[in-house]
C-alpha cells in the first residue's frame, strides 16, 4: 500500500488555459501522458480552457469541491458537472472543451489507454461500516472527501484529498465511516 497525502502535491501552471492545478498524478511506471497504460490525479484548478482528449484514451471525471464544471462533447449537449453529479465517463478520441463557471475546482480524472486497461469509479457515501474487497489483477485506489476516515487494514488514516494506492494481494478493507464521508473507488484492470 502506498499513501499520497494532500500535501504532497505539486503546483504548476496550467497548461491549457490561464491559472495554476495543484495535482497528485499516480502511474504505475510514472510514464508521461504518451506513455501510460493508466493515471489517476486529483487537482486543484484555478483557471479556464480547453479539457484535453488524448487518442485512444477513455476518461473519467468527478468534481469534487467546487462550483463546477461545462463540459462540452463533440457530439453531445453540454454538461455541467458539480459535486452532486456522478463520475462521467466519455469516450476517447472526441473533440472536448470544458469551462470553470466559477472555480477553482477540484476534481478526480481517471485516463486508461484503450485495449490494455479497463477501469471503474465509484462513489460510495459511508454512514456505516463497509468492506471493500479486492480481487486478483486489479489496483484500488481510493480518494477521500470529507472528514477523516479509517482503514483497519495497518489502521490507516485518511485525511481530505488523501489518496491510498492498494494492489492485488491487499486483503478486504473494513472502512469505518465519519460524518460527511464520500470515497471514490477506481477499479483498474488488464483489458482481456
Amino acid at each position: 500500500m502506498r499513501i499520497l497525502r494532500a500535501a504532497d502535491y505539486r503546483v504548476m501552471p496550467w497548461k491549457n488555459g490561464g491559472g495554476t492545478t495543484t495535482e497528485i498524478a499516480v502511474s504505475p511506471d510514472g510514464a508521461g501522458l504518451d506513455g501510460f497504460d493508466w493515471r489517476v490525479s486529483m487537482a486543484r484548478v484555478e483557471g479556464s480552457g480547453p479539457f484535453s482528449s488524448f487518442a485512444g484514451i477513455d476518461r473519467t471525471l468527478s468534481v469534487l469541491e467546487g462550483d463546477g464544471v461545462v463540459l462540452d462533447v463533440a457530439g453531445r449537449p453540454a454538461v455541467r458537472l458539480t459535486p452532486a453529479s456522478g463520475p462521467f465517463a466519455f469516450p476517447a478520441d472526441l473533440p472536448t472543451s470544458a469551462a470553470l463557471i466559477a472555480g477553482p475546482i477540484t476534481d478526480l480524472n481517471v485516463m486508461t489507454r484503450r485495449g490494455r486497461t479497463l477501469h471503474s469509479v465509484e462513489r460510495m457515501a459511508i454512514s456505516q461500516p463497509v468492506d471493500i474487497a479486492t480481487r486478483a489483477g486489479s489496483t484500488f485506489i481510493l480518494c477521500h472527501k470529507g472528514e477523516a476516515v479509517f482503514l483497519e487494514a495497518g489502521s490507516i488514516r485518511l485525511g481530505p484529498l488523501d489518496t491510498l494506492l492498494i494492489g492485488p494481494e491487499t486483503p478486504i478493507l473494513k472502512v469505518e465511516p465519519a460524518r460527511d464521508t464520500t470515497l471514490f473507488v477506481v477499479r483498474i484492470t488488464t483489458a482481456a
